[in-house]
Order: C-alpha cells, then structure tokens, then sequence
C-alpha cells in the first residue's frame, strides 16, 4: 500500500485529498496556509488534523526508510529471503521491523556469539532438529576442541544451548505474543525504596528531600509525594498516563522501585507453543533452553520495551493536556480599550507597578510596599491612588505568585475606597521570570529592570493575553503536568505548532505587531520579521499587503504564504484588513458585483445581507460564477461581514473582581463562580478568588461519562462550582460542577 493510501485509510479522507497534502507539505507550504487557503484541495480539514497528518507523514516515510535499509543490510549479508521481505511489508510499527531484524543485526559480544567462534553452532542445530537418536553426549565429543576453547563435553553442551537461547530470544513472532501478553495481563507495581520507607517524616525532609535533576542541580522532594505509589499496583492495561509519569518520576529520584509482574508461567507456554518440543532426550535440555531464554534474555528486553511504550504514550497523552491548554489561553479575549496596572506581588523586594495605555505603551512604573516585612500600607495605597488618577486606570492586573493573596487583599481595599470605578483580575505569571529576565524583554525594555519588566508583562498579558505569552518559551507557560519531564524536542515542536495555528488564526497588525508576533506568521522567520519592523520604520506604515514584497528577503513564496494572515488597518484596500487572501480579491470584488455592492458598502458595514442573499442564490452556482470552490466563498462571504474582526472576541472574556475571598472564608456548600486555570488527565484546577485553585475531579464535571476532562472544560472557560470538600490546613480544596449545577 502507498503511503497517501494509508494515510487516506487512516484519516479517512478521499485518496486525492491525501495525495493532495503531501503534495502541499512537499512544495514547503504551511500548515495555516493549507488549512485556510487551501480547503477545495483537501476538503476544509482544520490545523490540528493536517498537523497529525503531517507527523504520520513523516513517521511512515521514517518507517519506509528504516524497512529499506533493513532490506539493504540483510541482503548484503545474503540472507534475505522472501519471507523475511513479506514479513517486513506486514510490520505496523518500528519495533516490528527492529525484531524481524534483531537476528540479522550486528552483535556485540554475547555468550551465543562465542559459542559460535567456537564451533558449536552445527551442534545446536542438532539439537533444534531433536530427531538424532545418537546420546548427546557422544554427539557434543565430536565438538570438543581446547584450541577453539571447548574443554569438556559440558561446555560444548552449554555453548549450544547459549546458541539456542539467543535464536528463541530473537524471534519476532514470539516477541510480538510475548509483548502483547504483558501489555494485556502484566501490572506495573512500585514501592518506596526501604532505606526512604523507613525514615520518619521529619528525617526524610532533613535528609534525603533532594534529587539530582538532568542537569546535575540538587532538587527538593519529599519521600510524602509518592506515598501513593508505595505497595502500588495496577493493570499495564489500565494504569493512566498521569501515573506512569508520576512513577517514573520518583524511580528517576530514587524514592520508588519500579517492577513489572505477571504469570511467568504462562509466558513459557507462549515459547512452547512456538518453538515445539519432542519427546526425546532433548526434551528437558530445550526447556532448560527456554527458561534461559526467556529470564536472561526475553524478559529484561521486554519489560523495558513494555515500560518504554508505556512513557511514550504517557509523554503523548501529557503533550496533548499541553495542547489542549494552551490554545484557549492563548485565544482569551483580549481587554482592548483599557488602561491598565500590571502588579507583580512580592514580599522583601515590594511589589512592582507598570501602567500602559490601551496600546500596551508603558506610562509609568513604580515599587510599594504593602506587604512583609515593611508593610507601608499609607504610603502604598498613596502611590496607587495617585496613578489610577493620574493615567485613568480601569483595571488592575495582579500577578498569582508569591504575595499574591496579600496583595489581592491591598487591591481590594483600596478601589472600595476609590471615585474611580476599577476592576482587578488575578492573572497566571507562569514564565513571567523567564521572560523578563530574557534577551528579548531587555531589549525592549533596556531602561527597566528584571522586576518592572515583569509587571509590564503581567499587564500585558490581560490587555491582549496572545501577543504577550508568544514572547514566553511556551515550556514555562504552565499549562499542563510533567513538562519538564516529557521530551522537550518533541513538547517544543507540538506547542510551537499550537502558537503557530493561534497566531495566524487571528493574524497580525503588519504595522503594529511585535517581531516576536510577526515571526509566528506563516512563511515568515525571524530575520524577516525584524526586516518588516525596520521597514516600517525606515518608510512609515504600509499602505496595503502589495507593499510588503518590498521587505528585503521576503520573496513571493513567502508572500503567498504570509500575506493572508497579515492586515493593514486603514490602507488603501479595505481587502487587507481581512483574511481574504491576494489571490482572491478578484472573486471577492466580482461576488460584490453580481450583488450589486462596493468596497465602499464593506468599509461601511453595509454588506450584513450578502450571506442570505448567497445562500438564496445558491452557493455552488456563486461560487462557480467568481471562479472559487464552496469553502472558500464561505469565508470570503464571512471576512466582507466583518472587516478587521477578532476571532478571539467570541471567547468569553474574563470576569473583573472588585472583592476578595480567602480560603478560611469558605464553607462546603457554598456556590461560586470560578475560571478554569487547567485540565488535566483526572480533573480541572479552578481559580475561584482564593490564591489556591480548587480541583474538580472527573467525576464532578458532569453528569455523563467523559473519557478526558477536557471533552468539557477549557482554559480560561468561566464554571460554577459547588465547594464539596474542605482542608484549610492542606489548602486543598474539591469543587463539583455537577452538584453546582443541580442548585439551579
């Protein structure tokens, strides 16, 4: 089968819109291209599908190339046969090509490989065949050689065996069974080590609460986190992602022993079956060979290959949480036409201020001190009153760290008190540090400190959440569980992607954006965008999307790419202050015409009917008549409706506080209303105005089974939750949906 075959198989799409993709992907277009400019050719497929598309693509173009060079080395060796090709041509995965190859692969030094340097593999195969009356200990003298390092009869015997052992352990069919028995029946089960079980409490944090990390660091923990997993055992089957990492995170720190259990038994029944024995004198020597076989040889590999799919599915379940996260986020409803204070709470240092007009533009900054241990709350409130006034803030940004509770506490009290009405919200500062302390803040802001910076971020991210977190390593966002954990190139690439789709969704001001937004465009990079930036500045704002082909090294494949997702507000044409691409102003204009409208009705808004009077006409005739497919007069029609929209202004927008709860203020029973911070594989943290989120368990989403929370819940969606359960002194606390919506 070809590769777009399978793919169409797979994906259950039309063959030529498989052919068509890879033909896409080959030529170098984007995948926000494809996906928005390119619907007739692969029938409206959304980002997320061509991207998995994308990767399979090159995982079966991976797999091909393996299978070829399999191919080569057998052959070279002259042992290819036309079983061994078929058998290749049958394999699904990598690891079954690896096993089919695992006999022919070049070995180190084993103790089958000695044996046969010494001779003994003839006997062995005397042994296989199990049809020669002669006793074996007269056949084994025939092999007897000091010269070659055979002394003894025993030793011949043995060597063979060791031959045999490593033949049983290299067969890819009883690898297979062998593999797909464990993942059905074996459990995985782990326990605190001893010497860390033992220990009190108290000596476990004194002594023994560091790990080293990847990079050699010393890392706190305590022995208390895995408690869960001491005497631990589950189902391989059944065991969720979630706890395959949070195991295997303490076996890296040393706090847990990690085993795999099942029926031995059952798994030499599995060898019998595919290695038969006879009864003759070599019944009992073969299975000794098979016990052998499969404790020395079959059962390490496996367990390690059985934990090692195990983690990869893990690590792609926890990147898609990442994936799921992060584009809501991302996509929150930008607060425009606000002033704002960015807040960044803290303690010794005070808590930092930045006000910046409805642009993003900083007006001014300052430092209070109304927290531990100066506490200057006079002062403070004087500072914060006098720049509310001063630059008419309307709402104040507080940053969720460290003294964020008491600083929400300040806020609270002082806007009582104020003429001025002024809302605050507690944003997530998560890699807000990395941020301000990064290359890219200190050439922006290279007046400001690492501090300030981060306020001018804080503010930032509720004024317009996309432009300020793609500035951010999308790691250190905090979306997700693991993240350090997971295979940073792959979590890299998919959240990459993520950006990559949100930015070009709602596109770029090409006479405003930052380079940081401009780089995440389609077809551009970042020398181009620091290329379109200096342009603008050199020459003034552009005047239309024509304009930007004069931008040094940004060629037309690049502008075909690009020029969709990049707006000019207020130019020449109002096309470019929309996503119609270039290449479809003419059918634009021309679906204008035939209902009697002008470029001048869309600038005005007076183009609401053009949907109704399509639809009336007939989509595929209008469509036929301009010259463009279904799809793509669809969102033509769309983007004439609403010249300069923000996609993002669909999303609800985040619900402003102007007072304070804490956790002791909480009662079970009470209802609130909350804002989801993160989905997770077992349930949802929910921010509900007391500094510690509450967790609503799968269980509590909704009334219905749900497979992941995520079929329910988003980042940033706004919920009521019903307070269900308690622990001040732990600070946690459980949240229900469903029970808050049984109130109503």
């Amino acid at each position: 089968m070809e590769i777009y075959e399978s793919l169409a198989k797979e994906f259950n799409i039309r063959e030529e819109y498989s052919k068509n993709l890879i033909s896409l992907l080959d030529e170098g277009a984007t995948i926000p291209f494809i996906a928005r400019y390119r619907k007739e050719m692969h029938g409206s497929l959304d980002d997320q599908v061509i991207r998995q598309f994308a990767d399979r693509l090159g995982y079966l173009r991976n797999f091909e190339d393996r299978k070829k060079s399999i191919i080569k080395n057998i052959d070279e060796q002259g042992k290819l046969t036309d079983e061994i090709v078929k058998k290749l041509d049958e394999a699904k995965t990598l690891t079954e090509l690896e096993d089919i190859y695992r006999p022919f692969k070049p070995k180190r030094q084993t103790r089958a490989t000695v044996a046969i340097a010494k001779g003994l593999e003839p006997l062995a195969d005397i042994i296989e065949k199990q049809e020669e009356t002669k006793p074996l200990a007269e056949i084994a003298k025939d092999f007897v050689d000091e010269e070659k390092g055979v002394n003894s009869v025993e030793e011949a015997i043995q060597g063979a065996k060791d031959i045999l052992a490593e033949r049983v352990s290299d067969d890819s069919d009883l690898r297979k069974d062998l593999r797909e028995f464990l993942q059905k029946t074996g459990f995985i089960c782990s326990a605190l080590k001893k010497e860390k079980a033992k220990k009190t409490k108290k000596e476990v944090i004194d002594n023994t609460n560091k790990y080293e990390d990847k990079e050699g660091n010393d890392k706190p923990r305590e022995a208390d986190t895995y408690l869960t997993y001491d005497g631990f055992k589950q189902e391989i089957s059944k065991i969720p992602s979630h706890r395959i990492l949070a195991i295997n995170r303490g076996e890296n720190e040393g706090f847990l022993k990690v085993d795999i259990e099942f029926n031995e038994e059952k798994c030499l029944e599995i060898i019998a079956k595919h290695f038969k024995i006879k009864k003759s004198q070599f019944e009992e020597l073969l299975n000794e060979v098979h016990v052998d076989a499969f404790e020395r040889l079959i059962e390490p590999s496996i367990e390690r290959e059985v934990r090692s799919d195990l983690t990869d599915k893990a690590n792609e379940q926890a990147i898609k949480n990442f994936e799921i996260n992060l584009k809501p986020l991302l996509m929150e409803a930008p607060l425009k036409g606000k002033r704002i204070l960015g807040f960044d709470p803290g303690y010794r240092m005070g808590c930092k201020l930045a006000v910046i007009d409805e642009n993003g533009t900083v007006l001014d900054t300052a430092v209070i001190y109304p927290t531990e241990p100066f506490k200057k709350i006079d002062e403070s409130k004087r500072i914060l009153t006098e720049l509310i006034s001063k630059y008419k803030v309307d709402v104040i940004s507080i940053g969720n760290g460290t003294a964020s509770k008491e600083s929400e506490i300040f806020v609270a009290n002082l806007i009582k008190t104020l003429s001025r009405k002024v809302g605050y919200a507690v944003v997530s500062e998560a890699g807000a540090s990395v941020y301000s302390a990064s290359k890219l803040a200190a050439e922006e802001f290279p007046d400001f400190n690492v501090n300030l910076r981060s306020a001018v971020s804080i503010a930032r991210r509720l004024q317009d959440p996309l432009a300020e977190l793609i500035k951010i390593d999308v790691k250190s966002i905090g979306v997700g569980q693991y993240q350090h954990d997971m295979p940073q190139k792959r979590l890299t690439e998919v959240l990459d992607g993520v950006v990559e789709d949100c930015v070009n969704a709602v596109g770029a001001d090409v006479n405003t954006a930052s380079p940081s937004l401009l780089k995440r465009i389609a077809g551009l990079n970042e020398g181009i965008a620091k290329n379109i930036v200096a342009y603008r500045e050199k020459n003034g704002a552009f005047k239309n999307r024509t304009q930007i082909l004069k931008v040094p090294k940004l060629g037309e494949k690049a502008f075909e790419q690009c020029a969709g997702f990049l707006r000019v507000v207020g130019g020449d044409e109002i096309l470019d202050n929309t996503a119609v691409h270039p290449e479809s102003y003419e059918s634009a204009k021309k679906l204008l015409k035939i209902f009697k409208m002008s470029e001048e009705d869309v600038k005005n808004g007076k183009v609401a009917t053009l949907p109704k009077l399509v639809e009336d006409a007939g989509e595929e005739k209008v469509a036929k008549e301009v010259g463009i497919g279904v799809p793509t007069l669809n969102d033509i029609v769309g983007e004439l409706v609403k010249p300069g929209r923000d996609i993002r202004e669909e999303a609800e927008h985040l619900e402003l506080r102007t007072d304070v709860l804490g956790i002791e203020d909480l009662k079970e029973g009470m209802v609130l209303k909350g804002t989801v911070r993160n989905v997770i594989d077992f349930g949802a943290f929910v921010d509900i105005g007391v500094h510690q989120d509450g967790l609503v368990h799968i269980s509590e989403i909704c009334d219905r089974y749900i497979k992941h929370p995520s079929e329910e819940l988003t980042v940033g969606q706004i919920v009521k939750v019903k307070v269900i359960s308690l622990d001040i002194a732990k600070k946690r606390i459980g949240l229900s949906i469903k029970k808050a919506n049984e109130e109503e």
